[in-house]
């Protein structure tokens, strides 16, 4: 297929829609994970509709002493790429074309949930980041746009945008995509030395560990609720390794073995024993938090949850998580 370069809202526009339009909104370096974002939008697009990829390294989003010189650029690869996955069209706007007149006086604030986590580490990016969705939203038209997992707390914030000033739009979520080692597919990737990226493998395991144990958890709530309460009860549970004392049916029925401070513990060790790696990691935040605030849940919690990590290896800064749900006696989702 063909796909088209564009750089201004105007030459967009004029474009003769015949189905939904879907918009993939990306700052360039293309890699699998905008793939299958682009994918996943053909798919909901459908073979009528169009899918518009946006390629626009951000200024705003970026502070001070951070990677905005250095970010790739790589326009070429980004169209090649984009065609392959199914894109209609790139639109690659100026600075200018985002912005005119320079830098906009009116910004969308992030609010208190902006931050946490992310906000709080790199203040003033999810204002920028929420301003440049909206503006290209704007720009756009489309009737969905699909944003990656990964950055949840992005994620989460697009949503409760979209949602408090009623924007006319669907977001859609698309899980994280990893290479074969589990490290979650960036762009920042290509940054790292072949030590750092042995050391950056621990954000992803301790995820894993933090998500296993919280699988087994919640397998050993289930299995309590189901075995009776006789004496079987108490040997069954002997069985999986509880002590007799645990055996009175309603306190093991409702109990979170661990619970979320154990899926915490769970992820820390790994934290802990990369940060003596050579070289190290130097943890930035472990949180296990709820999506719709992105505040840390407490033990008696239930629903959904994400547990997120962001570390720098070297001069490289990373972000992962891992979704998560309390209280539904099954594995982790």
């Amino acid at each position: 297929m063909t796909t088209t370069l564009l750089s201004t809202a105007d030459e967009l526009h004029a474009r003769v829609r015949a189905g939904r339009r879907a918009v993939v909104m990306t700052m360039g370096a293309l890699h699998e994970g905008h793939a299958t974002l682009i994918r996943t939008a053909r798919g909901i697009a459908g073979p009528d509709g169009e899918v518009v990829v946006t390629v626009f390294v951000n200024p705003l989003q970026f502070g001070q002493g951070e990677d905005l010189d250095r970010y790739p650029r790589t326009l070429d690869a980004d169209i090649e790429l984009a065609r392959k996955s199914g894109a209609d069209v790139v639109f690659a706007p100026s600075a200018d074309e985002v912005y005119p007149g320079g830098e906009p006086q009116v910004r969308i604030t992030a609010g208190p949930m902006g931050e946490r986590l992310e906000g709080s580490s790199r203040p003033g990016h999810f204002d920028g980041m929420l301003t440049v969705v909206a503006k290209l939203l704007h720009l756009t038209r489309p009737d969905v746009a699909l944003y990656g997992q990964k950055d949840a707390q992005q994620l989460a914030l697009i949503r409760r945008m979209v949602r408090d000033l009623n924007f006319g739009v669907e977001i859609v979520g698309v899980p994280t995509v990893r290479e074969d080692d589990g490290l979650a597919l960036s762009s920042r990737n290509r940054y790292l030395s072949a030590a750092e990226r042995r050391t950056a493998l621990a954000l992803s395991s301790a995820l894993f560990a933090g998500q296993d144990r919280h699988a087994a958890q919640e397998a050993l709530r289930a299995r309590a609720r189901e075995v009776p309460a006789t004496r079987a009860r108490a040997e069954a549970l002997s069985a999986i390794g509880e002590s007799r004392a645990a055996a009175d049916a309603h306190a093991v029925a409702t109990a979170v073995p661990g619970g979320p401070a154990a899926v915490r513990a769970a992820a820390r060790q790994v934290l802990d024993e990369a940060a003596r790696l050579d070289p190290p990691l130097a943890l930035d935040y472990l949180a296990l938090v709820d999506p719709s605030d992105f505040t840390e849940i407490g033990r008696d919690f239930t629903g959904e949850a994400v547990l997120a990590v962001a570390a720098r290896v070297g001069a490289t800064r990373l972000i992962d998580n891992v979704p998560l749900t309390f209280g539904t006696f099954g594995a982790a989702s």
